[in-house]
Order: C-alpha cells, then sequence, then structure tokens
C-alpha cells in the first residue's frame, strides 16, 4: 500500500477515533437503550439477512460493536472488525458489561485475513461503508476470501447520490464518480453535530457501477440489487420523518434514492 493510503489510513482511523468519543453516550446511538435490551439493526438489514440463529457472521467496519452484538441477539455467531481503536475498546467494554459473547478485531479491512482460523456463512456491513475506502476491489478481494460457494455477502449503505450534494441539499458539490479523494475538515458529527470537535477526514464517492462491479469481478454473483427513497436514520440537514424508521430531506421528498441494499453469492 502506497504512502498516500498510509496517510488516508492515519488521518480517517484518528477520524473514527474522534467520533466514537462523541458517539457513545450520543442520543443518535443510544447505548443505554441498548444495554436496556433494544436492538440497533433496522427492518430493512433484518429483512435482508434473514434467519441467521447459529450462522458465523463477519461484520466490517462494526464501529462500537452495538449491530455487531444486536447480530448476536438474533442467534448469529458474530466476529466485528473495525480499524478504530478506540471504537473496538468501546465494542469490548459493552460485550463484557453485557456478557455476549461476540469476537471483536482491530484492523484495517485491506489487511485482514482471518480463513485459516475462521469458517463463516455470511460477511455484512451496513451504513457508512464505501465513501471511507480509496480502493473497492481490494475491499471486494477481503470480502470474497472470507466467504465459500454458495456464502453470500449483504450491504445496506447510503446511496452514493446522497454525497453528491452539499451538506444543505441544495447544490451538487460532488461528483457521482470516483475522481478524488475530498479532504475536508468538520466540527462535530452526523451523531452530535453541536459539539465544537474539529474533525479531519478524507472520503471518496464510488458510484454503484463501480460497487457491484467490484464485488461481481472478485467470485460473486449479485442475488437482488435495491434502492430505497428514505434513511432509517435521521443524520442529514433538513430532514422530515414519513413514518417509524423513515426520514427524507424535506425539500427534496422522494425525488432522490437515500439508501441502496446488495446481496451477493460466492461463486
Amino acid at each position: 500500500m502506497n504512502s498516500d493510503t498510509s496517510q488516508w489510513l492515519e488521518i480517517n482511523r484518528d477520524s473514527w477515533d474522534q467520533r466514537s468519543k462523541i458517539h457513545l453516550n450520543s442520543d443518535f446511538y443510544d447505548t443505554e437503550g441498548f444495554k436496556k435490551g433494544k436492538n440497533t439493526l433496522n427492518d430493512l438489514e433484518i429483512g435482508l439477512l434473514g434467519n441467521i440463529e447459529n450462522k458465523k457472521i463477519l461484520h466490517l467496519q462494526c464501529h462500537f460493536g452495538l449491530d455487531t452484538l444486536s447480530l448476536e441477539q438474533l442467534g448469529a455467531q458474530v466476529t466485528g472488525v473495525d480499524f478504530s481503536p478506540v471504537s473496538i475498546s468501546y465494542a469490548e467494554d459493552i460485550k463484557k458489561e453485557m456478557g455476549f459473547n461476540a469476537e471483536f478485531i482491530c484492523s484495517n479491512i485491506y489487511d485482514l485475513d482471518l480463513v485459516d482460523s475462521h469458517d463463516f456463512d455470511l460477511v455484512f456491513c451496513s451504513y457508512g461503508i464505501c465513501g471511507w475506502l480509496p480502493d473497492l476491489n481490494k475491499w471486494a478481494q477481503v470480502i470474497s476470501k472470507h466467504l465459500k460457494s454458495g456464502d453470500t455477502f449483504t450491504i445496506v449503505d447510503f446511496h452514493p447520490s446522497v454525497w453528491m450534494f452539499d451538506d444543505d441539499f441544495k447544490e451538487i458539490s460532488y461528483s457521482y464518480f470516483n475522481e478524488k479523494p475530498y479532504v475536508e475538515v468538520e466540527n462535530g458529527s452526523y451523531a452530535s453535530p453541536n459539539s465544537k470537535e474539529e474533525i479531519s477526514s478524507i472520503w471518496w464517492n464510488h458510484s454503484l457501477s463501480e460497487i457491484i462491479t467490484s464485488l461481481m469481478n472478485n467470485e460473486m454473483d449479485l442475488l437482488s440489487f435495491k434502492e430505497y427513497d428514505y434513511s432509517p436514520y435521521d443524520c442529514f440537514r433538513h430532514t422530515v420523518k414519513i413514518s417509524k424508521g423513515k426520514y427524507r430531506i424535506k425539500h427534496l421528498e422522494s425525488n432522490i434514492p437515500m439508501v441502496y441494499s446488495l446481496v451477493l453469492k460466492k461463486k
């Protein structure tokens, strides 16, 4: 991996260490609600995953593990992976406090290799995934090598069209296509927008064709592709709640896709 990529990783790892410290006790993540029995997965991804009882799941880019542990609540045996040491430390703390069995691993996703030590049935990741990765082919290679023939990969993520807009969703500020990395500094986080902490990060926009092609080029067949005209999270500006767990940008209504999902099967 070249020096530029190492710089991207260092900057983004630091940014997610910062975000985790803000997110842990935020209303958005509602960690206390989880500790009282709330499952943090949305109906959308639960429906896509189906019955996961006794399934061995590799959960990539797991943040501080609430969704990982929610997968365990549904009966799965789960390994959660994230590149942020702070996130993994929090995940371990919550796991021990609540008596869960999930395994947490701190690793840059490109370096992950659990093939000899684990036998997974499916790989899963959700929300805020591809935009932090410079090379989707390497990402897809990691996913593919952790699946056996017939196993599945499921992703639910924010639609790349969302990331074309400025923060107020009034202008097109970024390309839909992966033309270059974007270097940005923001105050606060989507989970705590009033925070004064300054966070630097580097991100990329990847088109759906790039995402799907990267996966299919790595020995996976597409089983399902869907787009959704809402976000299950109130994490953008100017949102309006249309029903329980569904939000849209008020002035855009249902005119843009906000989330997509993919299910692929290893050949």
